[in-house]
């Protein structure tokens, strides 16, 4: 019985130890960012990693607003963002919902293939994608052969296009809609419904908690996309939030405290909505428990 209870204990022990590493290694690095955001830039240097600030400042806050136009980055990310969420919630539940309830030939093999896509990685198809966009016929003022022009690069085109339809959220809701129930298709059916009111007036309003959940993890992305932005936008007045941050660390210098300025800043967008997205879900959640 000792034995057992001592087991138990540094069971126990084991887990808090565990579960403290990770807390303070998660929110360690936020809570750097946010002091050296408080710290004048000679402080910053002379304090290294001390999470107090000696003198506390919001130059910093202000610098960021000054130094690059954050506001217009912010409304770029915004925009790409949220057509981002809408795209994917729309189409990816669609393709979702045929794949999971309708009879159709060979959506086994579609099925497959929008997985084994997620097993590549992004960078392998950088390439090809930047291709595809540069000699879209008629975009950009190419020709109907794609030359000429520079199709849709440089434009919000460029970035939304290619995440319209992520294979994750295709995945995502052909599992969530392969838990809900046949019969109410049947029965709708029987009714005089059609396939696509039974989507939209059943089973989307059933699968509201994982769209909430698929919406956030693509706002996120897209908010926080920083890679194929700056390859396709060369605008100054169409850069991505996290793109024109970048331009606050040179070959030769840093501005250190408006760059952890404007990573607070540019993280406040996603945490509000998480926040209060979070409190929907639960509870959508625990209404879809309930019915």
């Amino acid at each position: 019985m000792n034995n057992t209870l001592i087991r138990r204990k540094l069971g126990a022990a084991l887990w808090w130890i565990a579960a403290t590493v990770v807390a303070v290694s998660t929110v360690l690095p936020l809570l750097w960012t946010l002091s050296t955001s408080l710290k004048p830039a000679g402080d910053i240097v002379a304090s290294g990693f001390g999470l107090i600030p000696k003198h506390w400042t919001f130059g910093n806050y202000t610098n960021v607003f000054h130094t690059v136009p954050m506001l217009r980055y912010a409304l770029n990310s915004l925009l790409i963002a949220v057509i981002g969420v809408v795209t994917n919630l729309f189409f990816g539940s669609l393709a979702g919902y045929t794949l999971a309830k309708l009879h159709l030939r060979g959506k086994r093999i579609i099925f497959s293939a929008y997985v084994a896509s997620m097993m590549i990685p992004g960078t392998v198809t950088m390439v090809p994608q930047f291709l595809i966009l540069r000699y879209f016929p008629l975009a950009g003022g190419n020709d109907v052969l794609g030359n000429g022009g520079s199709g849709f690069l440089d434009s919000y085109w460029a970035v939304i296009l290619p995440g319209a339809i992520g294979a994750f959220a295709v995945f995502f809701m052909k599992q969530v809609f392969e838990s809900l129930p046949d019969d109410l298709a049947a029965a709708a059916r029987i009714d005089g419904a059609s396939e696509f009111g039974i989507y939209f007036k059943i089973y989307v309003p059933l699968a509201r908690a994982a769209l909430s959940v698929l919406g956030i993890l693509t706002f996120q992305a897209g908010w926080n996309a920083f890679m194929w932005p700056l390859i396709v936008l060369n605008s100054p007045d169409k850069m991505t939030i996290q793109v024109g941050l970048s331009g606050l660390v040179t070959n030769y210098s840093s501005q250190t405290g408006p760059l952890m300025a404007g990573t607070i800043v540019a993280s406040l967008p996603v945490l509000v909505i998480f926040m209060v997205a979070q409190r929907w879900m639960v509870n959508n959640m625990a209404t879809s428990g309930g019915k």
